[in-house]
């Protein structure tokens, strides 16, 4: 198995953590997200990772780490970051896709690699702790996510009207089984370029509407349900909040960080 980070935004929430690095280089309790990334999927016995650079690429390269460039990282999205690294989308392994602005424990990798599925992505359960912690209205930045009675998605990345509409949360980590990991170029390619996708063009769709996209077509999209071991390091208040809760002993409730001994790039 192979993982591809896809790293290439530039965190403008996160600034001024991000005026001179990445956003996967921000660091929480004293290491950058990336080296959380990196030890969980070793763990998990993940050691082919790729990094899909864009903004301040240059601050990758002492991770030794094979890089795919995004050289339209300011205008483009998710997907387009993920189709700049098309070449090891090949069939010939499976693939780990991650969002760089998240940080895990090794028990979810190990669970999304359970599955067995074409195309699996973790969701967490347990959802509305966290984002009780990150913001007075979880519903601001939550988005639906529904199942059917097998445990597929049928529908996700919308806007909720409410809780109900959401019975887990997606958390940017995806699974594409190695036949299917080869389709996914292609379907890609064969995407409108004249059409938006919720309200985006092509080149700026987020990997929700994609997902949604080949639910839409009959291309099922398994769920892999976790509770809570993640976190999502989006602004300047989620770092700040993080480090108060580490700081008087209640993150781990969301997340333990202490998996792996802290690590160097060298």
């Amino acid at each position: 198995m192979r993982a591809i980070i896809l790293a290439a935004g530039e965190g403008t929430r996160l600034r001024p953590f991000t005026n001179d690095r990445p956003k996967c280089l921000v660091e929480l309790a004293g290491r950058p997200l990336l080296q959380y990334q990196l030890d969980a999927l070793a763990a998990a016995g993940i050691e082919d990772v790729t990094l899909v650079t864009g903004y301040r690429a240059e601050a990758l390269a002492s991770y030794g780490r094979p890089m795919r460039h995004n050289p339209n990282y300011a205008s483009t999205n998710m997907v387009a970051s993920l189709m700049c690294a098309a070449d090891l989308l090949d069939g010939t392994d499976d693939v780990l896709i991650a969002y760089a602005d998240i940080v895990y424990e090794p028990r979810i990798v190990e669970a999304l690699c359970g599955c067995r599925r074409p195309l699996c992505t973790t969701v967490d359960r347990q959802w509305l702790r966290l984002w009780r912690a990150r913001q007075e209205d979880p519903l601001t930045d939550a988005e639906t996510l529904r199942l059917d009675a097998g445990g597929n998605i049928v529908e996700i990345g919308g806007k909720p009207k409410s809780i109900d509409e959401i019975e887990a949360q997606y958390m940017g980590l995806i699974l594409a089984r190695a036949e299917f990991a080869r389709m996914l170029p292609a379907i890609y390619r064969g995407l409108d370029d004249a059409r938006l996708y919720d309200g985006k063009p092509k080149h700026r769709m987020f990997m929700t509407s994609f997902l949604q996209h080949l639910v839409d077509h009959d291309w099922p999209v398994r769920a892999v349900p976790v509770d809570g071991g993640w976190l999502e390091v989006d602004s300047v208040s989620d770092l700040q909040m993080y480090e108060r809760m580490r700081h008087d002993g209640t993150l781990d409730e969301l997340c333990c960080l202490d998996f792996a001994p802290a690590m160097t790039n060298a």
